[in-house]
């Protein structure tokens, strides 16, 4: 299944329009994928960023794709590869690091697509990115023809842990690419508080599912509250001078607003009612609306 598909599913049982999905994976790839419903597909933008996957890199092996959905370009039994040499690379790709996107990816370039691209045959030269990878922990390690090592992985957005196989048998010259990858984290949701579309139909017949609340998964972010007054204000769209709110809230005067960062914004009873965004105006500091609910 695609992510579309997924949503497309999502859809369906829950007789609703508007779902949207954060975090695209790769049709091979399992594992968590963040499903917004409603008004909160314009929250997906505001999620933490941070991804973490379990996955199985073969040595040995080389492919179009980086993974074993694309065509063999080059198949070499390395025995003689050892563990020791794996661990002394390894490394390398920890850190904040530069990597070349595979060639079948969601990557633009003139506003076409890499799978696209490489489908017809065509080549481009795509820029190296800077990527991070934050956590790199060997799970197993198993020797043969075609070795295999499981690899732990938690990394920023952007990253490929094909591009990482790829250049980890490159960089043992031997070749090496992905067997198998799981999602184990996205944008602040853990596979283990995941459902499976057999549990969410589950539920629905149940009448059991409760969705997520913004408030669960936008805690990376600062929050403000409102007096009933500048609800009421925000509701119109209109733009709130943070000196009379924190006034108005009897807040101390040393609390620190964020500038230029989403803030979560409720009001006295704990609803949600969007995100803004304090900017500094010509006199003061302001409460911008960026999404009103």
């Amino acid at each position: 299944m695609t992510s579309h598909d997924c949503v497309g599913l999502v859809r369906r049982l829950l007789k609703l329009k508007r779902v949207g999905h954060g975090g695209t994976l790769d049709p091979a790839v399992t594992g968590v994928l963040p499903i917004a419903l409603g008004k909160a597909t314009r929250l997906l933008q505001f999620l933490q960023q941070g991804k973490a996957y379990r996955g199985t890199i073969r040595f040995g092996l080389t492919t179009a794709t980086d993974d074993l959905e694309g065509e063999i370009i080059n198949a070499q039994p390395v025995p003689d590869l050892s563990w020791e040499k794996v661990q002394a690379a390894l490394p390398h790709f920890l850190g904040k690091i530069e990597q070349f996107p595979p060639n079948y990816s969601a990557v633009q370039v003139g506003g076409k697509r890499l799978y696209d691209l490489a489908r017809k045959g065509e080549t481009v030269d795509v820029a190296a990115r800077n990527v991070e990878v934050f956590r790199l922990e060997v799970l197993d390690w198993r020797s043969g023809d075609f070795p295999e090592l499981d690899l732990a992985i938690a990394c920023g957005a952007g990253t490929y842990i094909r591009a990482i196989a790829r250049d980890l048998g490159a960089m043992l010259n031997v070749g090496g690419t992905l067997a198998t990858l799981t999602r184990t984290e996205s944008s602040g949701f853990s596979i283990e508080e995941s459902l499976s579309f057999e549990e969410l139909e589950r539920q629905l017949q149940e009448s059991k599912f409760s969705p997520i609340l913004p408030a669960q998964v936008l805690g990376h972010l600062g929050a403000i509250v409102l007096s009933p007054e500048y609800a009421q204000r925000w509701f119109q769209g209109q733009r709130l001078p943070i000196a009379e709110i924190m006034e108005n809230r009897k807040v101390e005067k040393n609390t620190s607003i964020p500038l230029s960062s989403p803030l979560q914004v409720y009001d006295e009873d704990g609803q949600f009612l969007g995100i803004g965004q304090v900017v500094n105006s010509d006199t003061s500091s302001i409460l911008a609306p960026q999404i009103v609910f």
